[in-house]
């Protein structure tokens, strides 16, 4: 991994957990494939939806943490009523764009 810089969006902590987050959900991803690789009747398949929609879901979690996360730090640095209300309008349509 990568070293990570400085953000004023996401703390170093929520950073590190969002990113293992993610790694997990890379491991999943990559049982998913090897399922499908090994896949030889229908019952093989709906493991295979099953754990497609498990990740999906986890995926969505981390979204939702990503957005939870830097709403809070974003609005902990505002410097002005005006600047949080800013931010919080940003992430509403980011929110309203990606979800």
């Amino acid at each position: 991994m990568s070293e990570m810089v400085e953000s004023s969006a996401l703390s170093a902590l929520q950073k590190k957990e969002l990113l293992h987050r993610l790694a997990r959900i890379e491991g999943q991803l990559r049982g998913v494939q090897k399922l499908v690789a090994l896949a030889a009747t229908p019952a093989d398949f709906d493991a295979v939806a099953q754990q497609m929609a498990a990740a999906r879901k986890a995926l969505d979690r981390s979204f939702v943490q990503l957005l939870t996360n830097t709403m809070q730090t974003q609005s902990a640095n505002a410097t002005s009523l005006a600047e949080a209300q800013a931010s919080a309008s940003k992430l509403a349509a980011m929110l309203d764009k990606f979800a």
